[in-house]
């Protein structure tokens, strides 16, 4: 039988998270306050888990995994298979292979399970009750209710409103994890409000919805904030899928030569490449990693690379990293609502300052986004979550030119969650 499912032992779940900051090839930039007003780095432990910030400014390489948390990651199905896309392989005629990773195998069918669980453990350990939190596709808001549900702890999921009109069945999945839901900008809190009176049918960010659920823990008791992607600690949380990744290439004998994700923010192309960014540093391989994006908000193709607030109310610090500008009115809602973020990671955004990391925009318009979609489920089987296909679109791109050129790449690109609850996305967008 042709081996084209990669797995590896459940209990080789990774002890440690990676850290890239001691290996970067410059120091990360620090966050900075604005200047001639409050500080907003003197906030920040009244906003983020004491455990989250000592991981987010760590120069240690390898971080524990606690045993508790990895049993939890077991119990949402860590290990995840590498699949080898034979079924698209054929259908392309390509000569290079495909290999992706299956983060859409979790309990609420994306990698922000990772993190998710993450947060809401060390949210227990530190005695607090509550976690509130933004999420723009729907699919870090399904997550961070899931984890609070198993650790017993209230959840509050600001929502950018264009996805919260579009998604009532993942309104409901949240609700069933019993979480309390908002389409953001909401009249719950002043930021919101400011912006809900002028126009009730605002379609809402997520820089406002990370306002929103700021603003709600600062004005709480027994309640901490919890983010889904950008910061370090984030990005540390996810490394779970680049290290299992790297175990499964080395069990087969074979290293990409290329590795390709969407890109919002920046934790699961971070949680899938991270990992592998040491040897290209160190010079021992010349990976290519390619970051996929909309149009409606390409901040690693357009944005300037600078400090600006990863919030559109300014509570947070100021961050170095490639932005379109936090109260930039001009980033049209699309499907793939995870991607519609003005900012990347400061991590990534230093990788891409460097060249080490690549990135390339689509139309908004989505269509051909949602064919590479079309095209993966008719010979995968797989239905990818819109922002998924936005890597799958390259991958499929790069094997069509290695058809041209003859050449046997290996690919290797994440599907960070399923698309069973955007089949209305796919309705609109394809007219099926």
């Amino acid at each position: 039988m042709e081996k084209c499912q990669i797995q590896i032992p459940v209990e080789e779940i990774p002890d440690k998270w990676y850290n890239i900051l001691p290996d970067l090839p410059e120091k990360l930039p620090a966050p900075k306050d604005p200047e001639g007003q409050e500080s907003r780095i003197e906030r920040l432990p009244r906003i983020l888990l004491k455990t989250a910030l000592k991981q987010e400014f760590s120069d240690e390489r390898w971080i524990k995994i606690p045993e508790e948390l990895r049993t939890l990651l077991a119990r949402a199905g860590r290990p995840r298979p590498l699949f080898r896309a034979v079924g698209l392989e054929n259908f392309l005629k390509t000569p290079a292979k495909l290999y992706y990773k299956s983060e859409f195998y979790s309990p609420t069918g994306s990698h922000k399970v990772n993190t998710a669980l993450a947060q809401a453990f060390f949210a227990r350990e530190e005695g607090f009750k509550r976690l509130t939190t933004e999420t723009g596709a729907g699919q870090w808001g399904s997550a961070l209710a899931y984890a609070a549900s198993l650790m017993g702890l209230k959840c509050t999921v600001y929502w950018v409103r264009a996805a919260y009109n579009i998604k009532p069945d993942r309104l409901t999945l949240m609700k069933l994890l019993g979480a309390e839901v908002f389409a953001s900008p909401s009249n719950k809190t002043k930021s919101g409000r400011e912006l809900f009176e002028k126009d009730p049918n605002h379609p809402g960010s997520l820089g406002i919805a990370i306002s929103e659920a700021i603003e709600d823990t600062l004005n709480s008791e027994n309640t901490i904030y919890c983010l889904g992607s950008v910061l370090n600690h984030v990005l540390l949380h996810q490394t779970v899928i680049g290290l299992e990744t790297k175990k499964q290439f080395e069990s087969i004998g074979e290293y990409p030569d290329m590795m390709v994700g969407c890109l919002g923010g920046g934790s699961n192309f971070g949680g899938f490449i991270l990992p592998f960014i040491k040897d290209r540093v160190d010079k021992k391989t010349d990976t290519r990693f390619i970051a996929s994006q909309s149009e409606s908000a390409p901040n690693l193709v357009k944005g300037e690379y600078k400090y600006d607030f990863a919030d559109h109310a300014e509570f947070t610090p100021m961050l170095k990293m490639y932005t379109l500008g936090h109260k930039n009115p001009l980033l049209p809602p699309i499907m793939a609502e995870g991607l519609r973020y003005h900012g990347a990671s400061p991590i990534m955004s230093l990788l891409r300052n460097h060249g080490i990391i690549e990135a390339r925009a689509f139309p908004s318009d989505e269509k051909t986004i949602f064919d590479a979609a079309k095209i993966f489920t008719q010979t995968e089987g797989f239905i990818p979550a819109p922002e998924s296909a936005y890597a799958i679109r390259i991958a499929i791109d790069e094997a069509l030119e290695c058809k041209k050129t003859g050449e046997k790449k290996i690919i290797a690109f994440n599907i960070s969650g399923h698309g069973f609850l955007d089949l209305d996305g796919y309705k609109r967008v394809l007219g099926i």
